[in-house]
């Protein structure tokens, strides 16, 4: 692991967990914003009502903002396998970013080896399983889009921080609308099976594409997506919805 440093800048945005729910989840955020100073004053404001455990800057200095026992602010309307308040199961990790807005690049390297750090920590303290380990884009696909496509989601989970398709896959005959809804609420994502291609489905395909294919960022499920969905809910032992392979 590298070695961190960690400073403490305490932000006021946080509360007792909820419920009796053991800490699950890691939630991984840019800020979208110019730059990491300005992140920081914002998610310590009281006015904000927002906030992460950890902000990583761009020189991969970390500022603890919130105890880890503690409920930070930071993912909003969220759901994942149907748990709906993330931030009381969750440890939130910001890294600062301009984002899509101020112009999406790729994150530094320096930047990046302080998160893998601090994400390894977090799975060895708490014990989160590898489909746990989400993008923002994840949890809130209707209104979040971030760290985005150009986050290293197979780096990470090379480094046992995540879950990342099997070598080799093929793609697989896409199925029927209603059987790749089933599939997508089975590993987490907020979606119903109602068989109608509407605007919560193709975000969660989206939000799907930019974790495990961001080479095609359209919000079609294609034959590829099909296969490597296949092979994510194999690999957490969930069985294929009917119909979803033919």
């Amino acid at each position: 692991m590298t070695p961190l440093t960690i400073e403490w800048s305490p932000s006021p945005n946080h509360t007792e967990r909820r419920g009796m729910a053991p800490v699950d989840m890691l939630v991984l955020h840019y800020t979208n914003m110019t730059s990491a100073e300005a992140a920081r004053q914002r998610l310590c404001d009281p006015a904000v009502e927002a906030s992460a455990h950890y902000l990583v800057r761009e020189d991969g200095h970390v500022w603890q903002l919130v105890a880890e026992h503690r409920r930070a602010w930071h993912a909003g309307a969220a759901i994942w396998q149907g748990e709906p308040d993330i931030n009381s199961r969750s440890i939130g990790i910001e890294i600062a970013h301009p984002g899509h807005i101020w112009g999406y690049r790729p994150f530094w390297p320096v930047q990046l080896a302080s998160v893998l750090t601090l994400c390894q920590g977090m799975i060895a303290r708490y014990g989160i399983e590898p489909r746990n380990v989400l993008a923002h884009s994840d949890i809130a696909p209707n209104r979040k889009e971030d760290p985005g496509e150009l986050f290293p989601w197979a780096d990470f989970a090379a480094a046992g921080v995540g879950l990342w398709p099997s070598t080799g896959i093929v793609a697989a005959q896409v199925p029927p609308l209603i059987a790749i809804q089933q599939a997508l609420a089975d590993y987490g994502y907020a979606v119903a099976a109602t068989g109608s291609y509407d605007l919560a489905t193709r975000n969660s395909v989206l939000a799907f594409q930019r974790h495990f294919r961001p080479e095609r960022l359209d919000g079609v499920f294609d034959g590829a997506c099909a296969a490597i969905l296949a092979d994510l809910l194999q690999q957490c032992g969930c069985a294929l919805p009917e119909g979803y392979l033919r």
